[in-house]
């Protein structure tokens, strides 16, 4: 099963080691012809993503910039996670020979996995 991982080719990202990871949350819907993955993003572009589909796996990771500070600011209170994020969903089926559709929304990736032929 999986074999080796295929990487979507709407996004790739070399990232550093060091970062602290953090994890968007994510819903998971059964549509009518596969599945939708929604993460929540915000603040992150298309160009700061990697999407990998490794068997039943599908990994999304990337990096949230902090790029509204002003040169010179300190801060004073963050909440916000920046740096690299990573979420491995484990899926009820192989989805290395899926198709598969993204689209970034006001700051929600939507990653649509087509399992069955459209009806």
């Amino acid at each position: 099963m999986g074999g080796k991982p295929r990487h979507h080719p709407f996004f790739f990202l070399p990232i550093s080691q060091e970062e602290t990871i953090w994890h968007p949350r994510t819903d998971i819907y059964k549509t009518r012809n596969g599945w939708l993955l929604k993460y929540e993003l915000a603040g992150v572009t298309s160009d700061d993503v990697a999407i990998c589909v490794s068997g039943r796996q599908i990994t999304v990771s990337g990096t949230r910039r902090d790029c509204v500070v002003d040169e010179g600011c300190s801060h004073y209170s963050m909440e916000i996670s920046y740096n690299r994020f990573e979420r491995t969903i484990d899926l009820p089926f192989d989805a290395s020979r899926a198709r598969i559709h993204t689209e970034f929304k006001d700051g929600i990736l939507l990653v649509s996995i087509e399992t069955e032929e459209p009806r």
